[in-house]
């Protein structure tokens, strides 16, 4: 396999896993770890993932406990997850925050399915103008025999095909998720 091929099919993949993190930040009706996944806290003047700061467990299906590992920074995580406007309010208890997630509407349902397809859509086009930024640097090698670079092509656009259809397949997987009550 070329150079060419192997950089592209990396890049792709990373395309395909920035995807799927953004759909894990989708709420499903579940609760999820991942939806805290990004959430910056003030901590001592520093921005630090809410990660960083606490343990996140699902004692049911529809709840998350953010326990920090220090007491000082409930109000701090607490603030955080409130601002970052994910549609859940936390609950501070003594040394935890208690999130209960909803259950979502039919709207709600068919907003995240939307969002999700959009989604779906940018990894594409991120997919698509790898595939154009390759192709430039293929016709601009001048190492490589017509023919080769003919081979190359048709090899990244397998690649390329390989992975819309992992995106498809992704996609369709999440909205069923969202879908299910």
């Amino acid at each position: 396999m070329d150079q060419y091929v192997k950089e592209a099919q990396e890049k792709m993949g990373k395309s395909i896993e920035s995807f799927k993190h953004a759909l894990g930040k989708l709420r499903s009706g579940r609760a999820n770890p991942a939806m805290l996944v990004g959430i910056m806290c003030d901590y001592y003047g520093e921005k630090m993932d809410i990660t960083s700061l606490s343990s996140i467990s699902m004692p049911e299906p529809r709840q998350l406990l953010v326990k920090p590992y220090s007491r000082d920074d409930i109000k701090t995580i607490a603030s955080a997850i409130a601002a970052a406007n994910i549609g859940i309010n936390p609950q501070v208890e003594a040394d935890c925050i208690r999130l209960i997630v909803p259950p979502l509407t039919e709207d709600t349902r068919k907003d995240l399915a939307k969002q999700a397809k959009s989604l779906s859509e940018e990894a594409k086009v991120s997919v698509r103008n790898l595939r154009r930024d390759y192709l430039d640097l293929l016709k601009n090698d001048d190492t490589m025999s017509d023919d080769y670079k003919d081979r190359v092509e048709a090899d990244i656009q397998k690649v390329v095909e390989n992975s819309n259809k992992q995106i498809e397949e992704i996609l369709a997987e999440k909205q069923k998720e969202i879908m299910t009550i």
